[in-house]
């Protein structure tokens, strides 16, 4: 049997000085808000209850109007009334206090402080950072001793994921399978004999490219320095502790600040390996003040062109036949304002290619991002540059609805176009060629190619059609039947997840987080179990070994689907919800796997009731869209055995109509492109 990695024991530690609340006179407090959290229902729920229930508790601070409640007699009145039970995840009685911070900053300070100190070996805070209250101390406190209850890096990586749903909206993370596709398109681009010494993400964020960079070279003796700057001090600390904690064989540097602007930064120490998603469509980056800088050595950026300037400091770190692979947005390649630079670039050879991605690779989703693939200027530049035009590697959603990226295509695709082989989409453009009145430098101009298409493949493609059209009409004719009554019956009613938990009609499991080297992609063994997580929904396919999985789950580490489990996906812009009819399947992060008693609870019924239209943003974070979902919070009908039956058939119905309504989009757009390229080419023609 496959043995599954274990995180090695974790040596003993000092004793922390930890204060309890019975050593302080200030009780840790909640809102209403933070109440309905811990219960895993809305807030209207707990005012109810505060106004049926003479014991709920008193308040002990705030306001009339947004009152606080001692944790501890909230959790005591809440497990008498049966609200919550002993078996409750210790993170999820725990993350509502620290949600109740409320503040961005604040919690994250809060949670760094207690990555430090959970690091081997501990790290002091960064200078400058605040000084936490007692309050804070107390409950960074419990943090560490619930993290030290199990491995202390993947609580961290359970915190840091909750604290990204909080507040997805003021933050940007790059997309894993992006950040691993930037660090394999360097290695390839590097000399593969040459260690790395040090990376540098001068913009780094959440540090999802240093991870990466982690990840691929952090095995290589010795492993390389991880540096990373950003502009947000508590999301740069944040960086530093997760790092320390993911990586603790390397060394570190991680640091708040501009980096265009900050003088100790524009000079930083030099790296082997640049990676970044910089800052895009910025005003103020600082061009009047830097205006006379070292670092344009191809030229000013105009004020219209910030991204020139990053592409310029990041060539300007790195070390003699170091690389740099940046994400832009795709105006960089073809803007009047930066073509001298552009043309500055190409005559030295420092731009080795340029990668066009599929819109939906990261934010913003609805834009084809480029990939600049950059290198040190040599002796004797390079005479050509490789376009590669990956915008159609796309596949179809594990789900089946809507396509996604095909980051494993992607990857095959680029790596080949730098080795040398001839494929579509792949073009090599002459120095000569480029340097024109524009220096256009975007891949779909340069990789312009037209398929010969046959009688025969069209006429295939056309009974391709046929029977997509004809699965179509029979998949609506099954939904066309029913039709809309006025109102919704008097016997039926709205309940929650959360309460149906409660009432034994379903258990509530969330996914895990698995070990990175668990989780394999590309071609699956035989005994492969699929898994889902918020990128496989995105079109990924990566599998575990189905004894490892088996192994997971008896040591409680691994949640498994059976079939008929529902299945919910609760990333932010992710949510999706599907009755498992395939399984069994492993469920990753930002997962839920809610199993019925069939007797009570139909469940094509509640994944009808779960993906109805505005229930995910009912049972969001936020109350004007969500960010991320609360599953005890969505929404079920409440209906008789009979009639949840019948709402569950047809549910599958909907399913059914929706994947052939997808089907036949995809069979009509290969249609319509090989029909407009045979009219094109004059091919078209009457029988």
């Amino acid at each position: 049997m496959p043995q599954v990695r274990r995180c090695p024991p974790y040596p003993a530690r000092p004793s922390l000085k930890r204060e309890t609340m019975e050593q302080h006179d200030e009780p840790v407090t909640l809102s209403l808000a933070g109440i309905a959290r811990l219960a895993g229902v809305s807030r209207a729920a707990v005012s109810n209850w505060r106004r049926r229930h003479s014991d709920f508790p008193e308040p002990v601070g705030g306001t009339d109007a947004s009152p606080m409640f001692s944790l501890a007699d909230a959790e005591s009145w809440l497990l008498r009334h049966g609200k919550i039970d002993e078996s409750s995840s210790g993170w999820d009685r725990l993350w509502p206090r620290i949600e109740d911070l409320g503040d961005r900053d604040g919690m994250a300070h809060l949670l760094a402080s207690a990555g430090e100190r959970l690091a081997i070996p501990a790290i002091d805070p960064p200078r400058g950072a605040p000084e936490p209250s007692a309050a804070d101390r107390r409950l960074a406190d419990e943090v560490v001793r619930l993290a030290l209850r199990q491995s202390p890096k993947e609580a961290f990586a359970v915190l840091l994921d909750r604290w990204h749903a909080v507040h997805v909206r003021q933050l940007f993370v790059s997309p894993r399978q992006l950040a691993d596709t930037m660090v394999a398109l360097a290695a390839e681009l590097r000399d593969g004999s040459a260690p790395v010494h040090r990376v540098l993400d001068p913009a780094c964020g959440m540090g999802s490219l240093l991870a990466a960079s982690g990840r691929r070279w952090s095995g290589q003796v010795p492993p390389p320095a991880l540096a990373g700057v950003d502009n947000d001090a508590a999301v740069a600390r944040l960086t530093r502790a997760r790092l320390a904690l993911e990586f603790p064989g390397c060394e570190r540097h991680v640091q708040s600040g501009d980096t265009l602007l900050d003088a100790p930064l524009r000079h930083a120490s030099r790296a082997d390996v640049v990676l970044s998603y910089p800052p895009s469509n910025e005003r103020s980056w600082g061009h009047d003040e830097l205006a006379t800088d070292p670092r344009w050595t191809y030229g000013t950026p105009p004020r219209t062109e910030p991204e020139l300037a990053w592409v310029q400091h990041c060539l300007s770190v790195l070390e003699p036949g170091g690389v740099a692979v940046l994400v832009l947005p795709p105006g960089v390649a073809s803007r009047r304002a930066g073509r001298r630079i552009r043309a500055g670039l190409v005559r030295t050879g420092a731009v080795r290619a340029v990668v066009a991605l599929p819109p939906g690779s990261a934010p913003p989703h609805g834009v084809g991002l480029h990939l600049w693939l950059l290198a040190t200027p040599r002796e004797h530049p390079a005479d050509e540059v490789t376009f590669v035009d990956a915008a159609d590697c796309r596949t179809t959603a594990l789900t089946g609805r809507g396509m996604a990226v095909d980051w494993d295509g992607l990857r095959e695709r680029t790596v080949a176009a730098l080795r040398g082989s001839d494929l579509p989409a792949v073009t090599r453009v002459p120095t000569a060629e480029l340097l024109g009145d524009e220096t256009d430098l975007t891949p779909s101009r340069r990789t312009v190619t037209e398929r010969s298409v046959g009688p025969v493949e069209l006429r295939r493609t056309w009974t391709g059609w046929d029977k997509a059209l004809m699965d179509m009409d029979d998949a609506a004719k099954a939904v066309r039947e029913h039709e809309a009554s006025a109102a919704v019956p008097d016997d039926f009613g709205y309940t929650f997840v959360g309460d149906l938990e409660r009432s034994g009609a379903l258990d509530v499991t969330p996914g895990k987080v698995l070990a990175d080297d668990l989780i394999q992609q590309g071609a699956q063994a035989e005994d492969a179990l699929p898994v889902v997580t918020p990128w496989a929904v995105r079109g990924e396919e990566p599998w575990v070994a189905a004894a490892q999985a088996a192994e997971l789950e008896a040591e409680g580490q691994g949640v498994m689907t059976s079939f008929g489990d529902v299945v919910v996906v609760t990333a932010a812009g992710g949510f999706d919800v599907w009755v498992e009819t395939a399984g069994p399947r492993l469920l990753g992060a930002h997962t839920v796997r809610l199993r019925t008693d069939p007797a009570l609870l139909d469940p094509f019924f509640l994944a009808a009731c779960l993906s109805a239209p505005g229930n995910d943003q009912r049972a969001g974070t936020r109350a004007s869209s969500s960010s991320r979902v609360d599953v005890r919070r969505l929404r079920v009908l409440r209906a008789p055995a009979t009639q949840q039956r019948r709402i569950g058939e047809v549910h599958r119905r909907l399913v059914r109509f929706r994947e052939a309504v997808a089907d036949l989009g995809r069979h009509g757009d290969v249609l319509s492109a090989m029909l407009s390229g045979l009219l094109a080419q004059g091919r078209l023609t009457e029988e």
